[in-house]
Parts: C-alpha cells; sequence; structure tokens
C-alpha cells in the first residue's frame, strides 16, 4: 500500500541500507543520497530514486531520515552548504537516527527552528539483524505531535518506538543503552574468562547462567560467537567506542561519575591500540584474555 510521505534517506550504510529497504517495502517513495556508491546502487536496485545532495533530498522530501558516522556528518548533512537546512521548506521533518551528542542535537534543532523544519532525534538500537528484520528498537525526541506524524515510518523500521522527551532525549536514552550494553558485554566476558581459568568449560557456564538471574542479551548472543572465535562485527569495537566517549562526555556535563562505563572505554582502548578497531565488540573478551592469560574460544 503506497504512502503519503515522500522519504528522503541519507546515509547508506550497515543500518542505513536495509531501514531504507524496508521504507521501500511498507510502500513509501524514497530518495536517497549517500557519500559512497555502493549503498546507493542498492537502493536504486530497489526502486528508490537518487539526489545530488542532502539539500536536494531535503526539496524532494516531506521527511528527510539520517544515519551517518558522527555529530560532525550530522552536523555537515544538516547545515553545511549543501545540507538539509537550505533544502527547507514547509512541513519539512528530519529524523536523525544517527548516535550522536544529545547536546549537538539541540544546536541543530534551533537552527531548524528558525527555518521552520522540525527535528527529531531518534537513535536506534538493535544492531544490524534488526535493521534488517525491521526490528529495531527506537528513541526518540523531539516535538510530540510531530513523532506522532512520523509513527507511520518509525513502524515500517522497528518494533519498539519509545518517545523520550524534548530534543536529545532520544540520544540520552541510547546513551544509556550503550552503557548497559558495554557493561553486560564486560560482565560475559569476565564470566567466560573466570569459568575458564577455573576449570569449567565456558560452554557449560553458558547454558547454565543463560536460564537463570544472570541471562543476558550479551550471554546468549556474544557468547557462543566468542566460543566459536567468531569476531565478526555486528557492532564494531570503533563504533561502540565513540557512544561511550558521548556517554562520558554528557556524564561529564553533569558530574556524574560512571566508573563502570570508563572501565570499559579503556579496555577497548586496549584493544584498539592492537589493532581491533573494526572487529566486534564481543572481541572485548581479548582484553581480559590477556590480562589473565586465559583462553576462552573453541
Amino acid at each position: 500500500m503506497a504512502q503519503n510521505e515522500r522519504i528522503g534517506f541519507i546515509g547508506l550504510g550497515i543500518m542505513g541500507r536495509p531501514m531504507a529497504r524496508n521504507l521501500l517495502a511498507a510502500g513509501y517513495a524514497l530518495t536517497v543520497w549517500n557519500r559512497s556508491r555502493p549503498g546507493t546502487n542498492a537502493l536504486l536496485d530497489a526502486g528508490a530514486q537518487e539526489a545530488n545532495s542532502p539539500r536536494e533530498v531535503a526539496k524532494r522530501s516531506e521527511i528527510v531520515i539520517t544515519i551517518v558516522g558522527d555529530a560532525p556528518d550530522v552536523e555537515e548533512v544538516a547545515l553545511g552548504e549543501e545540507g538539509i537546512l537550505h533544502g527547507a521548506h514547509d512541513g519539512l521533518v528530519h529524523i536523525d537516527m544517527t548516535t550522536q551528542s544529545p547536546s549537538v542535537t539541540r544546536t541543530i534543532a534551533e537552527r531548524y527552528a528558525e527555518a521552520g523544519v522540525e527535528l527529531i532525534d531518534a537513535p536506534v538500537s538493535g544492531g544490524e539483524q534488526g535493521a534488517i528484520d525491521g526490528t529495531l528498537s527506537i528513541m526518540a525526541g523531539g516535538k510530540r505531535d510531530v513523532f506522532e506524524r512520523c509513527q507511520g515510518v518509525f513502524d515500517a523500521m522497528g518494533t519498539t518506538i519509545v518517545y523520550c522527551g524534548p530534543s536529545g532525549s532520544g540520544q540520552v536514552v541510547k546513551l544509556c543503552n550503550q552503557v548497559v550494553v558495554g557493561l553486560n558485554n564486560l560482565a560475559m566476558s569476565e564470566a567466560l574468562v573466570l569459568a575458564a581459568k577455573a576449570g569449567v568449560a565456558p560452554a557449560t557456564m553458558i547454558e547454565a547462567v543463560s536460564a537463570g538471574a544472570g541471562s543476558s542479551w550479551a550471554l546468549q548472543n556474544l557468547a557462543p560467537r566468542i566460543l566459536a572465535n567468531d569476531f565478526a562485527p555486528g557492532f564494531k569495537i570503533a563504533h561502540q567506542q565513540k557512544d561511550l566517549r558521548l556517554a562520558l562526555e554528557l556524564a561529564d556535563q553533569g558530574h556524574t561519575p560512571l566508573p563502570g562505563t570508563a572501565l570499559v572505554h579503556q579496555l577497548f582502548s586496549a584493544l584498539e591500540a592492537d589493532g581491533m578497531s573494526e572487529e566486534g565488540t564481543q572481541a572485548l573478551v581479548k582484553a581480559l584474555e590477556k590480562l589473565s592469560g586465559a583462553s576462552v574460544s573453541e
């Protein structure tokens, strides 16, 4: 069934590409722009139209979605010389699904307000598979009425869509999510190393603990991959580090101590120093293996 809103999509990487495909599958007319050709070509083959710049995407759309690298990338596609702002028109909404700084989000929203453009910050959780399956968790900040207008667009990409509050609130909640993800990863990795060092098969530990109060997404999904020596990224260390840095910056602004988050950030830094930035976040266990002299993978 065709949808009324014309959608623009900027950022056709690991996450953006399947998210855009799901919008096409839901019947939305889609105009895309990406810095590299592979992502663009994949969407053109699926039925999208191409624009020459973020500005042109905005001119041809009622809602523009972005999911790019970090705050500077969002600022460029939003406010740069060929940015969304310069394609502004009445009723335009920009949904930024990048995980980035809440303060930068609010700054962009203020600039947009002068031109009558609305910004919704709506970072996601669920990884590449969630993007493919359309089961992402979406955390949205901005004006509630604008959020409600975009509900159908969100429904095409996710299954848990939560309005979190004013501009920047979605980013704050996403950073809280990344704190929990990072510490769960550390807890899982420590349990694997402890089991191995104490002479218990890590696979046995996983089976037992997964059935009780100690279970977690990390234990059920990442731990088996570690045992299979599979460190391919569902989510890269480099990306996790960016998110943890943002969380620590936000915490510093409010003098909020996050000792566990700081520790995980430092352990990942050690892995980055060893050239592992492109590995999956389950490689956190390697830092603990190195410290303990243990090996948990099969």
